[in-house]
């Protein structure tokens, strides 16, 4: 049997597996997991995730594995819905659940393709609490070396392995008194006492770590009319946490939107192909005036509104987040919120937000053929407006947002681009310095979500060797005759996420972690790139094996 090896069994390693066991070649299949219980993924497991932290994916839009998430809720027990702290009532394809939910939802749907790859004639072994310690390639295959919780170190060698190995995490949170590089483990920020709390990032990563602290000080309850208030404990007085970040905005609440998603009309995959073979040196420019012919199109009223038949990819930022940051953030989400849910009830679509919606995924065809140049007006200018429409939040976590703010808790902060942070010294938590004011925090969390990482930071010392796997870069923009570039950081993979190296050396690895791919594959994160991503490895794998048993039938 070809023998491949999957690092990670999250998201992108169940959509792998799915895929590989509708191979009709037997595989041998061994799955790493460093937790003990196989299947959650980081993102959902109850080890790391307080239980109030909310998921920002519904049913729909989880690619089916082989239930979908309202089905697998739907044939739980009542006990067990109790557990989950979900009422039957509540269980709907277009509803939010805590990540928590997720996890037990994608560890049963792992086991589900577990069973079904052993029926189907695959050897599959599932070793959790195995922690890979590297990965060297061969001419011919792939050894890993690993340890088990408790155990001594072994090695074995593979045809293919993916690295699945998803969001990377410091061991240690807390890396000085008060000061947390992380929302996660939440147990970690649980421990922060009654005291003044700031949170860099307003997202949902720091909606999370808001959450957390709050629900440790306090509770949330809904009155007789259905609002969500916040009750603080009567010990918690000198309690309060700052949301802060550049521009001190808000999430928008989630949207009503048809899905599966509607055709573009003219910001189109076909469209972007042929300006990337046509238009190579203004790339950039030329997927902007689409994505302007489309939005135009989608909604001529917004367009007026922000006057975007003048916008230009470094000013289109300030025209989108304009009239938000002359709101009052507060002011500004329930108002937002308020328009979500009635739209949501009527299933009415804003045009424009659908719009930019669809064409994220559009436009990322585009962003690993650009020029460097081109790159850094991209991350700079335009990407933040993708960012924001994508990454929309649960009603319910801008509703808790909202008690907090009305109990005096929660306050937001606008940093701008001048700013600095700097630990406590001999006192716990940050200071923050804005304009040359200070502010002290008593304990802080950096919650800004998963950072870019390089090739030099890979976990693995081997590939870490100088020429093993390339580190990702671009064409300089004054390079039209030649193919001088410059790096970008992360790793340089191909059409098919395998990463390149030196010759003489197996190419069979392949590297779907997502700090590893963010530098020219920004819109990667979430389920639904999981799915692609495993998806597209799965059958890369199996067309390999099935080319390897053509050449050793044919000799």
């Amino acid at each position: 049997m070809p023998k491949i090896a999957i690092i990670g069994s999250g998201p992108t390693g169940i959509y792998s597996l799915a895929g590989l066991i509708s191979s009709a070649t037997p595989l041998s299949i061994t799955i790493f997991e460093e937790t003990p219980d196989a299947g959650k993924g980081t993102p959902y497991h109850p080890a790391i995730n307080d239980r109030a932290m909310l998921a920002n994916i519904a049913s729909i839009e989880i690619p089916r594995i082989e239930q979908t998430l309202v089905e697998w809720l739907s044939s739980r027990s009542y006990s067990e819905l109790q557990e989950l702290g979900i009422e039957r009532s509540a269980i709907g394809e277009r509803e939010f659940y805590p990540r928590i939910v997720l996890g037990e939802f994608l560890a049963a749907q792992f086991w589900i393709l577990v069973n079904q790859g052993l029926s189907r004639g695959h050897s599959i072994d599932v070793k959790a609490s195995h922690r890979i310690l590297d990965i060297k390639l061969g001419k011919d295959n792939i050894t890993l070396k690993f340890k088990r919780h408790g155990g001594d170190d072994a090695a074995m060698s593979f045809d293919h392995v993916v690295m699945a190995t998803g969001h990377d995490w410091p061991e240690n949170t807390e890396t000085s008194p008060g000061y947390f590089v992380s929302p996660w483990p939440a147990a970690a920020i649980k421990r922060i006492g009654a005291v003044e709390v700031g949170v860099l990032g307003t997202s949902l990563s720091g909606i999370d770590a808001v959450v957390s602290v709050a629900t440790a000080h306090g509770m949330f309850l809904r009155d007789d009319n259905g609002t969500l208030r916040y009750e603080p404990d009567a010990s918690s007085t000198g309690f309060s946490i700052t949301m802060m970040s550049r521009k001190g905005l808000l999430p928008e609440a989630d949207f009503y939107c048809p899905i599966p998603y509607e055709p573009l009309r003219f910001c189109t995959q076909e469209a972007i192909r042929l300006l990337i073979e046509q238009k190579r040196d203004r790339l950039l420019d030329e997927v902007f005036e689409l994505f302007r012919r489309e939005l135009a199109a989608a909604d001529p009223e917004y367009a007026a509104r922000i006057g975007l038949a003048l916008a230009s990819v470094e000013d289109i930022a300030d025209r989108y987040f304009r009239a938000r940051q002359h709101a009052d953030p507060f002011v500004w989400a329930a108002e937002n919120l308020a328009e979500a849910k009635e739209n949501k009830a009527e299933r009415q679509t804003i045009q424009w937000r659908y719009a930019i919606l669809r064409m994220h995924e559009v436009i990322a065809l585009a962003i690993p053929r650009l020029n460097d140049r081109d790159l850094k007006r991209f991350h700079k200018d335009f990407k933040t407006v993708f960012v924001d429409d994508y990454a929309t939040v649960p009603h319910e976590s801008v509703e808790r947002l909202l008690a907090l703010h009305q109990a005096g808790k929660l306050s937001v902060k606008a940093l701008g681009d001048d700013y600095d942070i700097s630990r406590g010294g001999e006192q716990p938590g940050a200071v923050v310095i804005v304009d040359g004011d200070e502010c002290k925090y008593d304990a802080f969390i950096d919650a800004t979500g998963q950072h870019a990482l390089s090739a030099s930071d890979l976990p693995f010392p081997s590939l870490r060797q100088t020429g093993a796997i390339e580190e990702a870069k671009t064409r300089k923009a004054e390079a039209s005759a030649t193919d001088e570039t410059r790096r970008t950081g992360g790793v340089e993979i191909n059409d098919d996420f395998r990463p390149r190296v030196e010759p003489g050396l197996s190419n069979n690895l392949y590297c779907v972690s997502v700090p590893f791919l963010l530098h020219k594959m920004p819109f990667i994160q979430g389920i639904t790139s999981a799915h692609e991503m495993g998806c597209k490895v799965a059958a890369t794998i199996i067309d390999a094996v099935a080319n390897s048993d053509l050449l050793v039938h044919y000799g």
